[in-house]
């Protein structure tokens, strides 16, 4: 089974990468890429794996989330489950307000 991911999950995965390429280097980037990736296979197997979010807005209340692996794991990473696979809806800290963030485009924040 294939995880899919959306258009927001994809923004704020690349705008993280981006950040780490300024700021850290492109090892670190791509080592980013590499966790967030190891981290929607593991989803791909295991599509239960993570916990239901918890939020009370109707959009994000079938929500659930996983960290992303180490040493990125302040990273977390949104999904539902859709059908028999997984739709990766959006990657963000985790320090984040999330409720708020969570609800706008990618590119808003």
């Amino acid at each position: 089974m294939r995880a899919r991911k959306s258009d927001d999950f994809i923004a704020d995965v690349e705008r993280q990468f981006e950040w780490y390429a300024v700021n850290a280097g492109w090892e670190i980037a791509e080592r980013y890429l590499d966790a967030v990736e190891m981290t929607c296979g593991l989803l791909e197997r295991h599509p239960k794996l993570g916990p239901c979010a918890g939020f009370s807005h109707p959009r994000l209340r079938d929500w659930r989330f996983i960290v992303v692996f180490r040493p990125f794991q302040k990273h977390v990473l949104f999904y539902e489950k859709v059908g028999g696979g997984v739709l990766l809806r959006r990657a963000m800290h985790g320090q984040r307000d999330l409720p708020r963030r969570l609800l706008q485009p990618a590119r808003a924040g």
